[in-house]
């Protein structure tokens, strides 16, 4: 594995994930991610955080999200959006749950990615303050301000075209 590839700060988290009824047809539910928590709660997985009629609110189990330096722009990025958010992404579960927990981060760009897979529920959820204040520690260690190049691209010549139509055996 690649240095790049290991995270330089694992911070665990736990997810709240919501079952809502619905009036479709076709679904009974559901289901979205509505919150993290900072540390891995001493709780089971999905269990029940609250009953109301119409929805349940589940502790879904834990994650980590893991932060790189490589990505460190896109932490900053999503910071300096005002309301930064952590992406829930719950996958598709053969078990007893539909869904189980399959990753949370701080990467706007991973968190779309994460969308791409047709099945899974990706939600964009408010960051919670602790989890804000590291973040940001990270974002001004590691953080390196790149300065964009722009390339110049080069005139066409078309005499150059014409001579290496000519030496290619081409015709005149």
């Amino acid at each position: 594995m690649s240095p790049a590839a290991v995270p330089l700060l694992r911070i665990p988290v736990g997810v709240v994930v919501e079952r809502r009824k619905t009036d479709s047809p076709w679904i009974d539910f559901v289901w979205r991610g509505i919150g993290v928590l900072p540390d891995e709660p001493e709780i089971k997985p999905w269990t029940v955080l609250r009953e109301q009629e119409e929805a349940t609110l589940y502790y879904a189990g834990s994650a980590m999200v893991d932060l790189y330096r490589s990505e460190a722009a896109r932490y900053r990025d999503n910071l300096t959006t005002g309301t930064p958010n952590i992406w829930i992404v719950m996958s598709p579960s053969e078990g007893a749950r539909p869904y189980a927990v399959a990753a949370v981060t701080a990467d706007p760009a991973e968190g779309e990615a994460f969308t791409e897979a047709g099945g899974n529920l990706v939600e964009a959820v408010p960051m919670p303050e602790v989890l804000r204040d590291v973040i940001e520690k990270f974002v001004a260690e590691h953080h390196v301000e790149r300065e964009f190049f722009k390339r110049k691209r080069r005139r066409a010549d078309p005499e150059a075209l014409a001579r290496r139509h000519h030496d290619e055996g081409g015709h005149e």
